[in-house]
């Protein structure tokens, strides 16, 4: 028989430290021979990137052991850190210093180029026995040099293309004369707009093959020497086109959905054509579906995979598949597209059961800039009955970009809440990806606007329907996520306490502050300084300080390069300043976002206590914690 507990007091197995092990990222795949080559996060290594292998006979083996760290730090996300040629050297960005190794199963690696800590590389690309990467080079100019090149195995790099702020995916045709690649340049992001172009290496000429004002071409693909497929978004959602060089563009089975999506790393792939001609693709409207396209027609793969999609790689008829199932739990499996089996290569399970996963329930409504979509995760406990009449406390979490996308499959940490009879909301407001261009176009000018009033939009209507305590709403969130938050304690009444992690306070600052990638970020979703400087100033949290009102959890890594300690520092200065109940916990050694395994422990520990510190309920195995 089920104990009767109070909402927020439930013992669960879901403990902080299997939080922090639990189901490791999938960082990029590769089909190497019969072999299954994955790069995967280590959080009891302090978060490094290994690189493993499931060979013919299913055992698996690490190809790139501890010390290595496969991170790259161009664009200050990374992507593409690693890649493998088909014949099994592996070829990876070292997190310390930037240079790209080659290494041997087995064997030591050997760096290919040469230190300097100006230089930075990232999205490497094996194409066709060829080494390519994103170059980033920084000197005295805030805009860093980037091209791409091609990394010999036995001499000095050469620059293929160059000439753009900006630069990812490259892709070589298969006759190695042409090569593909995405270009944007300041104020753009690269879901604003991009151009395709399309350079010819024997005799130097470039031409733009899509894109400009109000596109977003990404990811090409050659199906042919002279063919290219890839994602473009003309009519607001990305879908495939297919261009033969000598001809205009062909859409290859457009649905209102987006095969693509935020190109915040360089590694990120939506979509893989098989030897055959067939396509596999991502198509996202909330949730992720992964599809074949085929001259028959549209088809569902049997893929348990709800968000986060990724097709990694495309070899004959199989393809590997990145992403989350609707338990939350990560995986990587590969498909077979002539059979139709479907088989997980690692991950896809948790060290708790089934029972203790919240199913996700997809939520609209009206918010006064249109549609606001959202994810509600209900408290869940096989063990613990709620009391009669009581209504669930519930943490709204604001995802970070913000032009981002979370999709319906809890992480560990949504379970870690749920568990406890704490209900968790996932927002989707307005200039989110996954809902097309007008969606994400909804925050253009508007940032510390719409977000404020979509994520109050949705917890209203989740408290109105009786499904929420009124009184017990938190809102959490990282990053940009950090700033809705901020923003949303002290511009509404809705919550009634507030997590930020890394959180921008002050958007003047954080202008001037941040790095390259980011830097002309804010002309879109503020606008453009100085003439909007005072609309940067009316929109900050910290301008406003004595609207502080309820309390606040701070959390901050001191490396962060993205939001600087200095922005966290002085929201806990004004949270002083005017008497509010906060706690302020730096991290030494983390950067934007907490990798390390112990971060995550005590960020989960922290949160949890403070919630039962401002809501009054117990914490089993957890104290309560002090606030300031």
């Amino acid at each position: 028989m089920a104990d009767t507990l109070p909402y927020g007091s439930w013992p669960s197995p879901i403990t902080p430290a299997s939080v922090a092990q639990a189901s490791p990222r999938v960082d990029g795949a590769r089909l190497v021979g019969d072999e299954v080559w994955w790069g995967e996060s280590v959080p009891h290594e302090a978060g490094r990137v290994a690189v493993k292998r499931r060979r013919g006979d299913g055992s698996v083996e690490t190809v790139l052991p501890a010390p290595a760290d496969a991170r790259s730090a161009v664009h200050e996300y990374g992507g593409g850190a690693w890649t493998a040629s088909d014949d099994g050297e592996l070829y990876y960005v070292e997190k310390a210093d930037q240079r790209v190794y080659a290494l041997r199963p087995g064997e030591t690696s050997r760096p290919l180029t040469p230190a300097d800590d100006a230089v930075r590389h990232g999205g490497l690309r094996w194409e066709h026995g060829v080494l390519l990467a994103v170059r980033e080079t920084h000197g005295s100019s805030r805009v860093p040099a980037r091209a791409i090149v091609r990394i010999p195995l036995d001499g000095p790099a050469e620059v293929l293309a160059e000439g753009s702020d900006f630069l990812a995916q490259p892709a070589l045709s298969p006759d190695g004369r042409r090569l593909a690649w995405v270009a944007w340049d300041h104020p753009d992001m690269p879901w604003d707009a991009t151009v395709l172009r399309v350079a010819d290496l024997e005799t130097g000429e470039v031409h733009d093959v899509a894109g400009g004002a109000h596109r977003a071409p990404v990811q090409p693909v050659w199906i042919a020497d002279d063919e290219l497929l890839y994602a473009d978004d003309p009519e607001g959602r990305w879908n495939l086109f297919r261009r033969p060089l000598d001809g205009d563009a062909q859409p290859l089975a457009p649905a209102d959905a987006d095969t693509g999506g935020g190109l915040w790393v360089l590694g990120t792939r939506w979509f893989g054509a098989a030897d055959d001609g067939r396509v596999v693709a991502v198509r996202t409207n909330g949730a992720d579906e992964v599809v074949e396209i085929a001259p028959s027609g549209v088809r569902p793969l049997d893929v348990p995979v709800v968000a986060g999609a990724a097709i990694d790689d495309a070899r004959g008829s199989q393809v590997l598949v990145s992403g989350s199932d609707a338990g939350g739990r990560s995986g990587l499996w590969i498909v077979d597209l002539d059979s139709g089996a479907v088989d997980l290569v690692t991950g896809g399970a948790g060290p708790w059961g089934d029972e203790w996963m919240p199913t996700a329930r997809a939520l609209s409504t009206d918010g006064p800039h249109g549609p606001v979509h959202a994810f509600a995760y209900a408290p869940t406990n096989p063990d613990v009955a709620p009391v009669t009449g009581e209504r669930p406390p519930y943490v709204v979490l604001v995802h970070g970009g913000p032009t981002s996308h979370v999709g319906p499959a809890p992480s560990a940490k949504t379970a870690f809440f749920t568990s406890r009879g704490i209900g968790v909301l996932d927002v989707n407001y307005g200039g989110s990806t996954g809902y097309g261009r007008a969606y994400r176009d909804r925050l253009k000018g508007q940032w510390g606007v719409v977000d404020v009033d979509d994520v109050a939009a949705a917890a209203s209507a989740l408290a109105e329907a009786g499904l929420a305590d009124p009184e017990r709403l938190a809102i959490a969130g990282g990053s940009a996520g950090g700033w809705t938050v901020l923003a949303a304690v002290t511009r509404t009444d809705v919550f009634a306490a507030g997590i930020s992690r890394y959180g921008v306070g002050d958007a003047r600052a954080l202008a001037e502050d941040t790095h390259d990638f980011e830097a002309r970020y804010l002309d879109g979703l503020i606008g453009p300084l100085p003439d909007a400087e005072a609309v940067y100033v009316e929109r900050s949290p910290l301008s406003r300080p004595e609207l502080f009102r309820v309390p606040l959890l701070i959390l901050q890594g001191s490396e962060d390069r993205v939001v600087p300690p200095s922005q966290a520092e002085a929201i806990r200065d004004a949270l002083t300043a005017h008497g509010v109940p906060h706690a302020y916990v730096l991290y030494e050694g983390e950067g934007h976002g907490f990798r390390r395994s112990e971060t995550v422990i005590d960020s989960l520990e922290r949160e949890l206590g403070f919630l039962g510190a401002v809501f009054g309920f117990e914490t089993p195995g957890i104290p309560a914690l002090e606030l300031d």
